[in-house]
């Protein structure tokens, strides 16, 4: 019979200690009653156990946070009871005092009273425990009083002195690290422990797997606290190490939320203070195995991150696979909740990198992995606008277009999206009548609900009539076109009277319209309230030559160059000015110095085998990067900004690419372009030196970079005319023409050359055809008279000519419109 009792009893042990491992409180209070019954010596045991039942059941529905402590302290009488019965001699004989003890301090840190939680915590003599192996169930329990004691004395403000607080401080640090490791440790015994709960859901369903076994609120919260409270006392690189210890440990399933927001909070802590000298690389050696230490991975080729910028791609991207792969694709309502928090997880991902990325010039990574994200970004803008950026700084502006006009979809009331759907449009796709719509769009949805950007809208309307006009050939619609501009322009400038670039484009376009004098006002306005925007200056140096102000002009060029020595755009108006004023020679070594410069800013990013976070331009910072190089690089900075030429150049681009003895160059077009255009600078110059040799070697370089640019056709022509063949280089302009019906230059030396070769009925509708494209430039005027009066037609000559000298009163040493196209 008393055999028959022991095995009961033994049988009930057991089912307790499997119950306890997995949870199941209720049960282990039942089965503890029933000890109780059939064992009268294990009173004690069973009174233990019905505690703890009731403490953990009761923990599970009201975790012990600030807002549940006045539930708890009603709630917990029960479980408090039981526990405090084994506190005494019978309990420790029992051998469950210390584990109750231990207990209690979790059960008073949940009712708010951490002092007493403390003396429960010293009772136990948690601080003198011995590392040995512990059951599964034990593990916990130390890992979670280790963790409560951290943030009981966290909690705890009694002590007052210096040396008080620096003992504190270290055993707060002391038990959140046991706490931690232990915690990890308990996670990776657990998992290796036979369940037959592990199963998923399957593929197809619309949420993730079923979470395993969590460490709880205690543990994961202690595990956060570990690094904070380092970098509370000043030690960011312990903090760090604190990190790198966790990610380091085998991976379990039920510490995968915990593990991604470690990985996004040591990504924030090397972006924000662990930078330059302050970083140290990981060590490849892992801590030293010990009985409380969880096993580590281990490998001989294990990668190990060499700088912070790999270190935090590195952790960033394995987060977001983690993070993707907790996405939750089905939108029905039951899995609103978890899909928001899965969104939430991915967003904080997605930001960061997107920080990381940017700091280190590695966006094409960003624009991949945000493609990533439209799988489960369904109706949420904020995912899809980082998507149109990300496209936008990578050059794939039609994607980033599209993009974009979805997020103006899912953000109706938000103008700002439509500005910046124009801006694409003005900068990048030369889509002057969408940009245009874009802003009146914009327009709209700011006087339905103020933004505050009716000032910048005008602007952005004005931006795109003036694109309009630049490409209308017939002169009523170009008028209204321009007047359309210069009266959104004036709206701007009224709202937003602070703003320099209302007053940089009215200047701009009063400029263009002819009135110099009002241009200056507004341009010197505008490099009042932005003294050091180069564009602003450079249209100021092209007012002062419509006023033959050339050395003034010249002087102000200089003086900006020293500001600004890396801007392309005013070393080639500083060369035109050379060449005016002091010669070709002076003009040549300016244009030199533009090749040198072109090489140091671009030759970087054609070279695609240098990865970006390793080139020497980084070494700049990015407000240099963002106001010269891509400034330069986006804007039509050397050239005429045209639609329908941009049109058939990328056209012919296409074409070029095909042909079997052109190939283009690696890396981004618009650098390889702006070479062109230095190389034709140069012939140009040496065309004016009369070194028709030299001007054939820059004309040869052009054109193994981009063989059908209508500049270089151009530039052929002016040397077959330097040369006086006419018929080589009237072909020549007639293949310029071709490709763009409006490069006024190629349609001005056209004539010319028919004008030479007797044909002055062509050469009259040549000059007709300049002068509708660009009415107030005083060359075409000038030639179409020189042909009208070799037509006989004296009176109409006699009218040309004087049109000629009154555009030329007010014609720039370049045309107006070849300042660049700026939105900051």
């Amino acid at each position: 019979m008393t055999s028959r009792a022991k095995n009961v009893t033994t049988r009930i042990e057991v089912d307790i200690e499997k119950n306890r491992e997995e949870g199941n409180w209720l049960k282990v209070i039942e089965l503890a009653e029933q000890l109780k019954e059939k064992s009268p010596e294990l009173v004690c045991l069973g009174d233990f156990l019905i505690g703890e039942g009731k403490l953990e059941n009761y923990l599970e529905e009201w975790p012990p946070v600030e807002a549940n402590i006045d539930r708890a302290k009603i709630g917990l009488i029960d479980a408090k009871r039981y526990l405090t019965l084994v506190i005494n001699d019978a309990g420790i004989k029992a051998g469950v005092a210390m584990d109750a003890h231990l207990l209690l301090g979790k059960l008073h840190y949940a009712s708010g009273q951490y002092s007493v939680a403390l003396k429960h915590f010293k009772s136990a003599e948690l601080h003198n425990l011995s590392q040995k192996k512990l059951p599964l169930r034990s593990l916990r329990i130390v890992a979670e009083s280790y963790a409560v004691n951290g943030l009981c004395l966290q909690k705890d403000t009694t002590s007052t002195s210096k040396f008080k607080k620096a003992e504190k401080e270290e055993e707060m640090s002391k038990c959140f690290g046991l706490a931690s490791d232990l915690s990890l440790l308990y996670m990776q015994k657990l998992e290796k422990e036979p369940t037959g709960t592990t199963g998923t859901t399957g593929t197809h369903s619309p949420q993730p797997p079923p979470s395993h076994k969590s460490l709880g609120i205690i543990l994961e919260q202690a595990m956060q606290e570990g690094p904070t409270l380092s970098l509370q006392l000043g030690k960011p690189e312990e903090a760090l190490e604190r990190y790198r210890a966790f990610l380091c440990a085998v991976e379990t399933h039920g510490g995968h939320a915990i593990r991604l927001k470690f990985m996004c909070q040591m990504a924030e802590l090397i972006l924000q203070v662990l930078l330059g000298d302050k970083y140290a690389p990981p060590l490849n050696s892992l801590p030293k195995p010990a009985i409380w230490k969880p096993k580590y991975y281990a490998s001989l080729n294990q990668f190990v991150p060499r700088n912070e910028c790999e270190e935090t791609l590195l952790l960033l991207l394995i987060a977001e696979s983690m993070a993707v792969r907790n996405a939750v694709l089905s939108q029905s309502p039951e899995f609103k909740e978890v899909r928001l928090s899965a969104y939430q997880d991915a967003t904080r991902v997605y930001d960061l990198l997107t920080v990381a990325t940017v700091r280190w010039g590695q966006v094409t990574l960003l624009q991949e992995s945000l493609e990533r994200s439209m799988k489960f970004s369904f109706e949420e803008p904020h995912l899809w606008k980082q998507h149109g950026l990300s496209l936008l700084a990578t050059g794939r502006y039609v994607h980033a277009l599209a993009v974009l006009k979805e997020v103006i979809r899912l953000e109706p009331n938000n103008a700002s999206n439509c500005l910046l759907a124009a801006k694409i449009c003005y900068e990048h796709l030369n889509l002057a009548v969408e940009g245009t719509n874009f802003s009146i769009e914009a327009k709209k949805k700011d006087m339905q609900c103020n933004s505050g950007l009716i000032g910048r809208c005008y602007l952005y309307i004005g931006i795109g009539y003036y694109l309009q006009a630049e490409s209308c050939l017939l002169k009523k619609d170009k008028e209204e076109l321009l007047n359309r501009a210069l009266e959104n322009f004036k709206n701007a400038v009224e709202i937003e009277p602070n703003d320099h670039l209302c007053h940089y484009y009215l200047g701009l376009q009063l400029a263009v319209l002819g009135k110099i004098s009002e241009a200056q006002n507004h341009v010197r306005i505008s490099l009042d309230l932005r003294s050091e925007s180069s564009s602003t200056l450079h249209l100021l140096v092209l007012l002062l030559t419509a006023e033959r102000e050339h050395k003034n002009a010249l002087t102000i060029v200089e003086n900006a160059l020293e500001e600004y020595p890396d801007c392309l755009n005013l070393m080639y108006v500083k060369a035109h000015l050379e060449l005016h004023e002091e010669g070709g020679e002076k003009a040549l070594v300016t244009a030199k110095q533009m090749l040198e410069l072109w090489k140091n800013l671009y030759e970087g990013q054609l070279n695609s085998d240098v990865p970006e976070c390793d080139r020497k331009s980084d070494t700049r910072s990015v407000f240099q990067l963002y106001t010269s190089e891509m400034s330069d690089r986006d804007s039509s900075s050397l050239q005429l900004h045209n639609t329908a030429a941009s049109r058939v150049e990328q056209a012919l681009s296409e074409v070029a690419s095909s042909l079997s003895s052109f190939s283009p160059r690696p890396g981004p077009q618009r650098a390889w372009m702006l070479q062109v255009e230095v190389w034709l600078l140069l012939a140009e110059l040496y065309l004016a030196m009369d070194q028709p040799a030299d001007v054939q070697q820059c004309i040869q370089e052009a054109t193994q970079i981009y063989p059908l640019s209508h500049h270089i056709m151009h530039m052929k022509g002016l040397l077959h005319m330097h040369k006086q063949e006419w018929p080589e280089a009237k072909l020549c302009f007639q293949n310029a023409v071709a490709i763009n019906p409006q490069h006024v230059k190629s349609l001005q030396e056209l004539g010319l050359v028919y004008h030479y070769l007797g044909l002055q009925g062509l050469a009259e509708t040549t000059f007709r055809e300049a002068a509708k494209i660009d009415p107030k430039n005083h060359i075409t005027w000038y030639n179409l008279g020189k042909v009208l009066e070799a037509l006989g037609e004296y009176e109409k000559a006699s009218n040309a000519m004087a049109t000629a000298l009154m555009e030329e009163k007010n014609n720039p040493i370049l045309p107006f419109n070849s300042v660049p196209l700026c939105f900051e």
